[in-house]
């Protein structure tokens, strides 16, 4: 997902006309008038963070990374949300932390962006399969174990638009869905498929599941963990809140090196080590951990894994 962040006045009438009379003219291919009336704009309105990061798309596109830099970086100072994702811009052209956290606000932002249109993009357009791909490799474990395939209470973090609910309910007596995006949400509220859906981050969800002592059986978490920066804290949390025996599964973008790194696409991707790492030091066990596309980008397949670990029984 790609397009420019939702438009923010910068509470002047002119400059937010010159700023849409700019991204007009970026849209006929005229980068150098759009950007040339973009950097007017911020002369006369040094605080509009939608318009420097305008202008710091269209200076990267024009191959001038010192000027797109100067801009993301003049965002950076005047949006402490970081509701436009220049952080992670400026990580990408490698001038700025290398695995900034996203945050809230923005990742919140981008959701609810893409909530209406987010099931036929992913299907259609980026062949997206994760909770088959999750589906799979948990059935794959359990039988493994000679259980039969069924959890009481499931627990789906990043639900989305509920495409992972409807894989997993015929398996789940009792299905809770979280996701940072109220739009996405409702998305899901509307498939029908979740006894409880949750408006929350993952974190401070799962430290209330915690804090109340509630446990789940099933944790499954599909193509969610690209839009977070470390992994350690989220999946030792996780840990605390499966029953004994209960199974955590979920799905990562991954590259050769090590550790964690901001992809091009702006998703985070992780080494195998490092998941390996995560998931021993949570306490949990490692059932499997195989390579898995779970979509594409440009017609390629995005390298992968899924992973299945557990709690011991006690």
């Amino acid at each position: 997902m790609t397009d420019s962040p939702l438009f923010v006045s910068s509470g002047d009438l002119i400059a937010d006309r010159r700023y849409k009379a700019a991204i007009e003219l970026a849209s006929r291919g005229d980068f150098a008038g759009a950007a040339d009336i973009l950097a007017q704009t911020v002369e006369l309105t040094p605080n509009f963070a939608t318009a420097w990061f305008a202008l710091g798309a269209i200076r990267d596109r024009q191959g001038d990374r010192a000027g797109a830099i100067a801009a993301f970086a003049r965002v950076r100072d005047n949006d402490p949300e970081d509701y436009h994702g220049a952080r992670l811009q400026l990580a990408r052209l490698n001038a700025g932390e290398a695995a900034p956290k996203m945050t809230d606000t923005y990742v919140r932002r981008l959701f609810d962006q893409y909530a209406a249109r987010y099931d036929e993009a992913l299907t259609e357009r980026l062949n997206y399969c994760g909770p088959a791909v999750l589906l799979d490799a948990v059935k794959a474990a359990v039988r493994a174990t000679g259980r039969p395939m069924h959890f009481a209470a499931g627990l789906d973090l990043g639900c989305g638009t509920g495409l992972g609910g409807l894989a997993f309910r015929p398996f789940v007596d009792r299905l809770v869905g979280v996701d940072l995006s109220p739009a996405m949400i409702a998305q899901a509220k509307a498939k029908g498929v979740y006894d409880r859906l949750v408006t929350a981050d993952l974190n401070g969800f799962v430290a209330e599941a915690i804090a109340t002592a509630e446990t789940y059986h099933l944790v499954v978490a599909a193509d969610v963990f690209v839009y977070v920066n470390d992994l350690g804290p989220i999946i030792a949390a996780i840990a605390r809140v499966l029953a004994a025996g209960g199974v955590f599964a979920f799905t990562v973008e991954t590259h050769s090196d090590g550790g964690v790194k901001l992809q091009p696409t702006l998703r985070y991707a992780y080494g195998e080590g490092y998941l390996r790492a995560a998931i021993g030091e949570a306490g949990l066990t490692l059932v499997t951990l195989a390579a898995a596309s779970v979509r594409t980008e440009n017609g390629v397949p995005v390298p992968g894994l899924v992973a299945v670990s557990s709690v011991p029984q006690a």
